[in-house]
């Protein structure tokens, strides 16, 4: 694999620059000051743009989204406002996970210990049922196991177990993760 000197050269195809271009013109005139309850215009436009959107998913108009493309958003999952999706590689959202807002997904980074200080990606997973809470940041490589929770502004540098709940800088499990029952079905 060809290393690219950043300081003197783009990390990505003028293709993809362009691409990107499009999207922001895209995103700013028909996706970013879209009225709130108006979720399947935003999850039309991001297919438009290459992303794979399940169904009843509820992305906010004030995400920011790096490149559509590298997306897959499982049924009923939800981006609050604020969020960044930083998808320079694939980022995978499972069914009914909760990205909170102001948090950070971020798929890219540099290699400091190489002068060229060439980019680097790695995709993220996020699984079903998992919930990354307020203004938490979310490295390169990470997967987050289904039903996992991240406590607010934590910082996810590794791998999280199913089922745990898990906080801090850097983030770590706390406890497991009991679920109760359906208050709604008990109470019929």
């Amino acid at each position: 694999m060809e290393i690219v000197d950043t300081f003197a050269y783009p990390s990505f195809s003028l293709r993809n620059r362009l691409t990107r271009v499009l999207w922001n013109i895209c995103c700013l005139l028909f996706f970013r000051y879209t009225p709130i309850p108006l979720h399947g215009w935003r999850s039309f436009m991001l297919r438009l743009f290459g992303a794979k959107v399940g169904k009843g998913v509820h992305v906010y108009p004030r995400v920011k989204i790096w490149g559509p493309w590298n997306l897959d958003l499982g049924d009923q999952c939800g981006i609050g406002n604020g969020a960044i999706l930083y998808s320079q590689a694939m980022i995978t959202i499972g069914e009914r996970a909760i990205i909170s807002q102001g948090s950070h997904i971020c798929t890219g980074t540099h290699d400091y210990t190489k002068k060229e200080n060439p980019l680097v990606t790695a995709p993220i997973s996020i699984g079903a049922m998992a919930w990354v809470a307020a203004e938490s940041f979310v490295h390169p490589g990470v997967t987050i196991g289904e039903g996992c929770v991240v406590g607010a502004r934590s910082v996810v540098t590794k791998d999280l177990p199913e089922w745990t709940v898990c906080a801090g800088h850097p983030c770590k499990v706390i406890k497991e993760r009991v679920m109760s029952g359906n208050a709604i079905a008990e109470s019929i």
